[in-house]
Order: structure tokens, then sequence, then C-alpha cells
């Protein structure tokens, strides 16, 4: 797993996954590293105009990190 949903202070508890995943998670990924599965939607929360800002923070990261490995 890579992503699991957690409250505003890191905590990870069954009242944070708001669709009841087992063990909190949000995202998996495949041995290989190469094929992500998410849950949540963050590119429905990256402009302003679509409801708020919140998923814009891992495009960003995203980003952030590729440009630290060119």
């Amino acid at each position: 797993m890579v992503f699991r949903y957690c409250g505003p202070d890191g905590s990870v508890g069954p009242d944070q996954a708001p669709n009841g995943s087992l063990d909190n998670v949000a995202g998996i990924i495949n041995e290989v590293g190469n094929v992500l599965g998410l849950m949540p939607h963050p590119e429905r929360m990256a402009e302003s105009e679509l409801g708020g800002l919140d998923g814009r923070a891992l495009f960003t990261s995203i980003l952030e990190s590729l440009k630290g490995g060119l």
C-alpha cells in the first residue's frame, strides 16, 4: 500500500476511511512499481472551480519529484 486514509493529525483509524476500506487503504502499487491504483480522486479537487485545492498537493509533489530526477 502506498496511500492510507488518515486524520488531519496523521492518525489512522476506521473513522478516517470514508469508504470503509480495509486497513484504510487508499492506494496500492504493483510489485514492479509501475501501476498505481488510487481510490480517492485528487483530480476532482485540483482547481478552485471544481470545489477546492486539496488534491493539488499530490500532483505538485509528483512534479517536484520528477524535477529532482531530471
